[in-house]
């Protein structure tokens, strides 16, 4: 009997809280790590985790992980991981009431950084939208300081079919732009659904209408706040009045 060769798929994430977090999560396997001689500085805290894993670990020089990775913000930790695990059946009001959805967002650094703010506003699901989003791939999830892996995720082909089913569903959408309602002072309506924008254009043409526009005032109108900003601020606006954090 021939055994067989084929060897287990996966994708490689690296940073210390990645890797931290991916292990706390256990929503997908550890296959193997590789790290330098001396460890880093936070090695003990992700050893602590190994026992109930039984992960490799694997010795190698500081630029290999930078070969590996393609970028030197690798911490001195690589992780070999299965792929990220994908929420497969749309949100339910009744139990997600709190949502965020990422229209277009084509930064991984802006994505990663409103999945760590999600994460900490008590957000319960979070839709990407594979049409021009960015990936969620090492980089996004090095931005989100590894919370990511604690966020039920929902992939739909793209915004306009994201607000259908959220439609269908029952959401109230609250869309970031400019020139809509006070964001604080609106009162946000569970089971709801923040919408943001793509960081260059803001909200798509095509669902521009589906909701409440709101907006954070700022000092003059010839400027904005960073996407991701603006998400981590009306985050913690709808967070507070809902009584979540």
């Amino acid at each position: 009997m021939v055994k067989s060769s084929k060897q287990p798929t996966g994708e490689l994430i690296y940073g210390i809280h990645p890797t931290l977090e991916v292990l706390k999560a256990r929503k997908r396997k550890v296959i193997a790590i590789y790290t330098t001689r001396p460890e880093p500085k936070q090695w003990s805290q992700i050893a602590a985790l190994l026992p109930k894993h039984g992960v490799q670990i694997q010795y190698v020089d500081r630029d290999v992980l930078t070969k590996m990775v393609a970028t030197t913000d690798h911490q001195s930790i690589v992780t070999w991981v299965q792929p990220m695990v994908m929420r497969k059946k749309f949100f339910d009001p009744a139990k997600q009431r709190f949502l965020l959805m990422l229209d277009s967002i084509q930064d991984t650094r802006n994505m990663g950084a409103m999945l760590r703010s999600a994460y900490c506003a008590g957000v319960e699901g979070v839709i990407i939208c594979k049409k021009q989003g960015a990936p969620l791939n090492a980089s996004t999830l090095k931005a989100s300081a590894g919370l990511a892996e604690h966020l039920e995720i929902y992939e739909a082909p793209s915004p306009e079919a994201a607000v259908q089913s959220l439609k269908e569903a029952g959401y109230n959408l609250y869309l970031a732009t400019l020139g809509g309602n006070d964001a604080s002072t609106c009162e946000y309506q569970e089971p709801l659904c923040l919408v943001i924008g793509n960081e260059a254009v803001g909200i798509s043409k095509g669902i521009l209408k589906s909701g409440t526009q709101i907006t954070l005032r700022q000092r003059n109108t010839d400027i904005s706040y960073n996407a991701s900003v603006a998400a981590g601020i009306l985050l913690f606006l709808i967070g507070t009045q809902n009584k979540r954090i």
